[in-house]
């Protein structure tokens, strides 16, 4: 079972940050395509699990890949295409596709290339290979609701802290924290968030006992005070504007890295393997990525899908073709002398020992019909 928990340092050298994209940049690149991801399962009218599944499935991804190769919305697509189906809420890839076109900008929603269908089908199979086909991911909304019904008090502020606790949930999703901590301790890092900004001071629990200094010791042990508040730091940026988020919303070159999208540009992808990625990515050294602005100023050319990956042009320019009616006529060549035609090898007699058990000796019958055979 691979291990989907990471620390600060392994935050901090994702391969998008060693592809040249800076920490915030990526940060702000995750919230939008969780935040992409929760719109769209909005509108598909999807549950919170299937939600929830999708943005863990992004943000594992990106652990392997950089922002750079892997354009976000595409992956946003392709990791809710999956997650429907892995919770028995499947939905059409048009449909999300036709959802996604309802929600991007035309210059985002370039990035799906040509053939946005076959741009999410090729990428699934990556996805897929990328986490390891473990599928099953839990959440903290199931341990929120455990917990929730040990503890005691007024019940009107505590379903107003549960509430309140839920919604810091689904907000946390735009973070990090589903790949740093458990989903038992984020459930109970948020509700301990819900109960300081709702005043709801926990006193009371089922199952308390003389040891359990905490109403959360009883369900998780050793999670210290650090942890807790980290988490609950890493929830309350959300809301907090940043440079980056004030900073014009400029994406990298977004370029369609599968087999769906044209060579021409899938020449200029430099994609960055690390010693746990699968072996899926191109090991060679690529060219520099030209400026955004040149890529994205340049029309998408069509794209050679799958069926056909051997492209029928050279690498190099054609020569003109001479013009065909027009002008002097081409100079006269002298074609190599023709070699004047050989006569037929002729018949060769290889003795057996069988030659003259039917005819006799000498030229073959011929058509006789009469020739008796001795």
């Amino acid at each position: 079972m691979p291990n989907w928990y990471y620390d600060k340092k392994d935050l901090r050298n994702t391969p998008s940050a060693r592809d040249g994209v800076d920490y915030e940049t990526e940060r702000r690149y995750r919230r939008e395509g969780a935040r992409f991801i929760m719109e769209a399962g909005a509108s598909m009218s999807l549950g919170h699990n299937t939600v929830a599944t999708g943005v863990v499935y992004f943000h594992r991804f990106y652990m392997f890949h950089s922002f750079r190769t892997f354009p976000r919305f595409v992956t946003a697509s392709c990791c809710l295409f999956l997650a429907g189906k892995v919770e028995e809420t499947p939905k059409k890839c048009k449909d999300i596709i036709k959802t996604a076109r309802g929600l991007l900008s035309d210059e985002k929603f370039q990035s799906f290339g040509d053939d946005p269908k076959e741009e999410v089908m090729t990428l699934e199979r990556i996805l897929l290979q990328t986490i390891k086909f473990d599928l099953q991911v839990e959440h903290p909304y199931s341990f929120l609701v455990k917990y929730a019904k040990c503890l005691k008090g007024d019940s009107a502020k505590l379903q107003k802290m549960v509430q309140m606790a839920w919604n810091f949930v689904n907000d946390s999703l735009s973070t990090t924290v589903s790949i740093q901590w458990e989903p038992e301790i984020i459930a109970v890092a948020l509700i301990y968030l819900a109960s300081k900004l709702s005043k709801f001071t926990v006193v009371e629990w089922v199952g308390k006992k003389p040891e359990h200094l905490k109403w959360w010791d009883m369900f998780v042990q050793d999670v210290t005070m650090e942890i807790l508040e980290e988490i609950c730091h890493q929830v309350l940026d959300l809301y907090q504007p940043s440079q980056a988020e004030s900073a014009p919303s400029k994406s990298p070159p977004q370029l369609p890295p599968s087999k769906a999208s044209p060579p021409m540009k899938r020449a200029n992808i430099s994609p960055i393997t690390s010693k746990n990625s699968p072996n899926i990515a191109v090991k060679t050294p690529l060219p520099p990525m030209p400026p955004t602005e040149v890529v994205e100023a340049n029309p998408i050319p069509k794209h050679i899908t799958t069926e056909n990956p051997h492209y029928p042009y050279p690498p190099y320019p054609m020569p003109p073709m001479p013009p065909q009616g027009h002008g002097p006529p081409l100079p006269y060549v002298t074609m190599p002398p023709v070699i004047p035609p050989q006569p037929p090898a002729g018949w060769t007699h290889y003795s057996h020992p069988n030659a003259n058990k039917y005819y006799p000796p000498g030229p073959p019958p011929g058509r006789n019909p009469y020739y008796p055979p001795q």
